[in-house]
């Protein structure tokens, strides 16, 4: 059993190339087909198969539609759900993927949510897909999924809309909020129903986590890249640990008065997902009266290299100096507190009068802004629901 995956799309992701890695990964055949046969749909078959053409072995799936299918709405792929075997779990997981495909339909044509004919999004393959996905993660026994950045390619595609560009403008509503970052190809990466479920399932985006790795697989998409990159999605099985944390630590600085600050959230991101434990920027008055900036990060060891690479890189920096300090960390663990608005992230910390929780900024930003409350309010709220959690 795993309790933790990575999605590594390097080229994207849809339905389709999760449930083939997934299956790559070491799902059951049998265990995925029970799942869907559960459905009661009939009218199609499965084709899993090996890729070709793929540098890397990869798992392919395809569904086969051998009977003419209706145009669904929303009401009628709930009725689908609730009338099917499922397991609870994966019906409610699967109805909130389906909802959130429809709202993001919704609002990019002006229409109502149960307007919305899903005709590329819901139609049979991607019952089968969102289906076989969430009971494929639930099968695995993973539990907390996180995903990388999304690549965000250009282009045009036809649909049952006419002509719309890349990304689809409902991948894009689907999105907010998550990384992406432009890719210099013309042609489609992430589908909408790749990115509603990675919107629902995913717990963050980002590099990957720590963790042990159990498993690797490769699912393959349907069209090869223009590029010539394998058009492939990766995800890696494992299990989530908290590393030890280093006591021995480098100290890295630069001074610069030849560089723009408005750089440095994005250079701050890159360090600390280059290893960077800390990153400080610090406005200093340097020689001949001009204005500066310090820099100064903290890393472990074995990050070093890649944090001065990283600074030279990024910045105007032509030198750095560097020592190695000891550092004292008080115990700390991840938390979930639920608030009013929902569960936001936090960390316990073990201090010498007992513990404390804090919130994580990011979280309480995001309640305020998904609930059009201050900032503020919830960090009481979760200051109210800190106080038992701690005890």
């Amino acid at each position: 059993m795993s309790g933790a995956a990575y999605l590594d799309c390097f080229s994207g992701i849809s339905g389709d190339m999760l449930l083939g890695a997934l299956l790559d990964a070491g799902l059951p055949e049998a265990e995925l087909t029970a799942s869907l046969d559960s459905l009661g749909l009939s009218g199609y078959r499965l084709d899993i198969h090996r890729a070709g053409g793929s540098p890397l072995r990869a798992t392919r799936v395809e569904v086969a539609v051998n009977e003419p299918q209706p145009h669904r709405r929303l009401p009628d792929i709930e009725n689908i759900l609730a009338a099917g075997g499922l397991d609870p779990e994966v019906r409610t997981k699967a109805l909130e993927i389906f909802h959130r495909l429809a709202e993001a339909e919704a609002a990019v044509h002006g229409c109502g949510v149960n307007e919305v004919h899903f005709h590329e999004v819901g139609g049979l393959d991607a019952m089968v897909d969102v289906v076989g996905v969430v009971s494929g993660f639930l099968r695995l026994g993973v539990t907390d999924i996180h995903c990388s950045p999304l690549p965000m390619p250009r282009g045009w595609i036809g649909c049952a809309h006419g002509e719309l560009p890349l990304p689809a403008p409902a991948v894009c509503e689907l999105l907010r909020g998550i990384p992406v970052y432009g890719e210099a190809v013309e042609q489609e990466l992430v589908t909408p129903t790749g990115a509603a479920i990675v919107a629902v399932l995913a717990a963050r985006f980002g590099p990957m986590p720590p963790m042990r790795i159990h498993r690797t697989g490769y699912g393959a998409g349907s069209r090869s890249r223009s590029d010539g990159r394998p058009n492939l999605l990766r995800l890696i099985t494992g299990e989530r640990f908290a590393p030890a944390e280093a006591q021995t630590v480098d100290v890295i600085e630069t001074a610069l008065d030849d560089w723009s600050p408005e750089t440095w959230p994005h250079v701050a991101e890159k360090l600390l997902a280059g290893g960077a434990l800390d990153a400080v920027l610090v406005p200093i008055q340097m020689k001949k009266g001009r204005p500066g900036f310090l820099l100064r990060i903290i890393c472990d060891p074995s990050a070093a290299e890649a944090v001065k690479n990283i600074l030279f890189r990024e910045t105007t920096a032509i030198g750095l100096r560097y020592h190695t300090e000891q550092r004292r960390t008080l115990p700390r663990e991840a938390v979930t507190l639920q608030t009013r608005w929902g569960p936001v992230r936090a960390k316990k910390i073990v201090t010498p009068d007992g513990p404390v929780i804090r919130p994580e900024y990011e979280e309480c930003r995001r309640l305020a802004l998904d609930n059009g409350v201050p900032v503020r309010t919830v960090y009481e709220e979760v200051a109210l629901c800190s106080r038992s959690a701690a005890s």
